[in-house]
C-alpha cells in the first residue's frame, strides 16, 4: 500500500514522505474496542493513532497530519459531528469515516451532513474497514490525478529558448541535460537576455512539470518578506501574520521554484537556503519544527557570484551548492542572427494576447535592429517591438518606427580632435541615419528622435545637414 504522504490535492505533506503507509486517526471512547481496530488496521499496513476523547483527537490532528480519520459519532463531552467541524477548518482536506451503533437512515445522513465521507455500522467488521479505507484512498489519488491533468491542460504552451545560433543550440542542450534530473541549476546571464526562459523550458521538460513553477525575484522583496515566502510562517510569526502560511517551497509541491536575482539573497538566508538544499527541510518563521519538501530549486543571477564571495557577500559553500549544473545564457549581441527569429516570435505573441493581426517587418526594420547593440537584450527588443506596435501606420513595421532608447558604442576617429566634436560626429550620423530610416520625412525623423520639428530643424541646420530630408 503506497497512498500515503499526500493531502487531496496531491502535495506532500510536510512531516512524512510520500512512501510512508496512511496515517489513521482513531477516536473511539470504548478501549477494548479501540484497541482491536488499531491491531486489525495497523496488520493491513496503515500507521495508527488511538484516542479515546475528541478533545484529544483534535490536539492531535492540531500537532500532526493524518490521512483519513476513524471516529465514533458520539463521543463523551464532545459529539462526533462538532468533533468534525471543527477539524475540518484545522485540516480540511482530512476525510473521516464515522462509525456509530445506531443503524438508522438519520443517523448515517447526520455523519454524511457533519462532513463525513462515509459510516459503517456496529458491530465492526474489520475487513469491510479495511476496503472502505482503501477505497478512500484509491479515490483521492484519482481527484489527484485529475487535478495534475487540469494543471497540465490549464498550463500554455511555454516558449523554448528560441534561436537557430550556435548559442542558442549549445543553451538548448544544457536544457535538456537540466530537465533529466533533479538537480540545482544555476543559470547566468546578463538581465534580459531570457534566465527566466530557460528556467520555464527546464521546468516544462522535467518530471515535475505537472506541479506548478513558482518564481520570487530575491532583488524585490524585504528580506523578512523573502523568508516569509520561501519557507513559510506559523500563525502570529510577525505582526500581520493571521494566517498560516506553507512558503513556495511547499506550495510547489515536487515541481519547481525559481529564485531570480539569487546574488542578492541577504547572507542570513543564504544560510538557510544552504541548510534547506542539504536536509531538504525548511523551518517556517515562528515554528520550531522543520518540515520535509519536494520541489526543485532553479537559480538565476546577472552577478559574478565569485567576485561576491570575494567581496564577503556570497557564501561559497552556497555558492559551489548551487553550481551542480550551470547554464549560461549569452546576451543578444552575442547571437545577433537570432534576432528576426526572435522579433517574429514576439509580434506574434504580443498581437495574439491583443487579438490583432500581426505585422511584416520591413527588410530596413530588421537592419536596424541587427546593427543595433541591444544593452538591454531580449527584454529591450520586446519594448521595442511592442512599441513599434503602437506607432506603425498600416500593416508594416517600418524602420522609423523602432525607437531606440540607447545608442551603439561610439567609435573615436582621427578627426575627432575633443570631446565636443565627437558628439557632434555622432550625432550627426545618428540623425542621418535616422532620415534615411524615415525616408527623409523630416516630421517622422523628429517623433522617432523625440525632438519638437523645430528642435530638429536648428540641429540640422547647425551640424551641416539642413539639405537633407
Amino acid at each position: 500500500m503506497n497512498q500515503g504522504g499526500a493531502s487531496i490535492d496531491g502535495s506532500a505533506d510536510e512531516d512524512r514522505s510520500p512512501t510512508d503507509p496512511p496515517a489513521i486517526l482513531i477516536v473511539e471512547d470504548e478501549e477494548r474496542q479501540r484497541r482491536i481496530l488499531k491491531k486489525h488496521l495497523t496488520n493491513a499496513g496503515f500507521s495508527v493513532e488511538d484516542f479515546g476523547t475528541g478533545e484529544e483527537a483534535l490536539a492531535a490532528i492540531e500537532a500532526r497530519n493524518f490521512d483519513a480519520i476513524l471516529t465514533d459519532l458520539r463521543l463523551p463531552g464532545i459529539d462526533g459531528s462538532e468533533r468534525r467541524q471543527r477539524a475540518l477548518s484545522l485540516r480540511p482536506d482530512v476525510p473521516a469515516i464515522v462509525m456509530t451503533g445506531h443503524g438508522s437512515l438519520d443517523t448515517a445522513v447526520d455523519a454524511l451532513r457533519a462532513g463525513a465521507q462515509d459510516y459503517v455500522l456496529k458491530p465492526l467488521f474489520f475487513d469491510e474497514i479495511v476496503r472502505k479505507l482503501e477505497r478512500l484512498f484509491e479515490h483521492r489519488q484519482l481527484l489527484a490525478e485529475n487535478a495534475r491533468l487540469r494543471r497540465a491542460l490549464a498550463r500554455p504552451v511555454q516558449d523554448g529558448f528560441l534561436g537557430n545560433s550556435h548559442a542558442a543550440e549549445e543553451v538548448r542542450k544544457w536544457i535538456e541535460r537540466a530537465a533529466a534530473t533533479d538537480a540545482t541549476v544555476l543559470i547566468t546571464g546578463p538581465t534580459g537576455a531570457g534566465k527566466d526562459v530557460v528556467a520555464r523550458a527546464i521546468h516544462a521538460a522535467s518530471k515535475g512539470s505537472d506541479d506548478v513553477m513558482l518564481s520570487i525575484n530575491v532583488a524585490a522583496l524585504p528580506e523578512a518578506m523573502v523568508e516569509s515566502e520561501l519557507f513559510g510562517h506559523e500563525r502570529g510569526a510577525f505582526t500581520g501574520a493571521t494566517g498560516k502560511r506553507e512558503g513556495l517551497l511547499r506550495s510547489a509541491a515536487s515541481g519547481t521554484v525559481f529564485l531570480d536575482e539569487i546574488g542578492e539573497m541577504p547572507l542570513q538566508l543564504q544560510a538557510k537556503l544552504l541548510r534547506a538544499l542539504e536536509t531538504r527541510e525548511i523551518l517556517p518563521l515562528g515554528s520550531d519544527r522543520p518540515v520535509r519538501f519536494e520541489a526543485r530549486i532553479l537559480c538565476a543571477t546577472h552577478r559574478n557570484l565569485d567576485e561576491l564571495v570575494r567581496d564577503g557577500k556570497f557564501r561559497e559553500d552556497l555558492r559551489y551548492r548551487l553550481d551542480v549544473l550551470q547554464i549560461h545564457v549569452p546576451p543578444l549581441a552575442e547571437r545577433i542572427e537570432d534576432l528576426p527569429l526572435l522579433a517574429e516570435h514576439i509580434l506574434s505573441r504580443t498581437c495574439r494576447r491583443r487579438g490583432a493581426a500581426t505585422p511584416v517587418l520591413s527588410s530596413e526594420a530588421i537592419d536596424v535592429l541587427r546593427g543595433y547593440a541591444w544593452p538591454g537584450n531580449v527584454r529591450e527588443l520586446a519594448n521595442v517591438l511592442e512599441r513599434a506596435l503602437i506607432l506603425k501606420r498600416g500593416d508594416r513595421i517600418e524602420a522609423c518606427d523602432l525607437i531606440l532608447r540607447s545608442s551603439a558604442p561610439l567609435t573615436m576617429t582621427e578627426e575627432a580632435k575633443d570631446l565636443r566634436s565627437a558628439v557632434e560626429d555622432f550625432e550627426r550620423d545618428f540623425i542621418r541615419r535616422t532620415l534615411a530610416r524615415c525616408d527623409g520625412n523630416r516630421e517622422r525623423a523628429a517623433d522617432s528622435l523625440g525632438l519638437s520639428q523645430a528642435t530638429l530643424y536648428r540641429r540640422l541646420e547647425k551640424l551641416g545637414l539642413k539639405n537633407l530630408g
